[in-house]
């Protein structure tokens, strides 16, 4: 019998993140307490640039962009925040979408699959992405479930079962 695998990812959908964008834009540009104050959103490939006049102002649209964010399904530990900083006249924060797994994290996840995991699940690096196989699909399942606990700091989704 032919070994079971599947792909262990982390990615974002890029439609969803447009549209979480959009809809954090939607509301910025109406609630009454960013009147005035400078706050905009700007979206460009992965990287949000939030802006507003004071710390607090950015920091709330910050809230929302998170907000908007899960709404549509995607995890926070898949936005990478910056720190506030002052630009001029107005604070700023940039915000970076995790497409793919790291190398650092990737040998966690195989460490973690090797130490805690099966015996007969065996796991590979291919580059921005890990590949668990076995003979046993219930070896693989109990895999993901061991994934699904741990504490990492990505939002992992598990592909290609087969």
């Amino acid at each position: 019998m032919a070994d079971s695998s599947f792909d262990v990812v982390s990615k974002v959908d890029p439609m969803e993140a447009d549209n979480a964008a959009n809809q954090a834009r939607k509301e910025i540009d109406q609630r009454y307490d960013f009147k005035g104050v400078g706050a905009s959103l700007e979206l460009k490939g992965e990287q949000f640039l939030l802006k507003a006049s004071t710390e607090e102002r950015v920091k709330a649209v910050l809230d929302v962009l998170e907000s908007k964010l899960i709404k549509r399904g995607i995890s926070l530990k898949s936005l990478d925040v910056g720190e506030p900083f002052a630009s001029g006249k107005e604070y700023r924060i940039e915000a970076k979408l995790k497409n793919g797994i790291d190398s650092d994290n990737a040998k966690k996840v195989t460490k973690l699959i090797r130490d805690e995991g099966p015996k007969s699940v065996k796991s590979q690096i291919q580059g921005d992405e890990v590949r668990v196989t076995s003979k046993s699909r219930d070896d693989l399942q109990a895999t993901i479930a061991l994934l699904k606990r741990a504490d990492l700091d990505l939002d992992l989704q598990f592909l290609n079962f087969r």
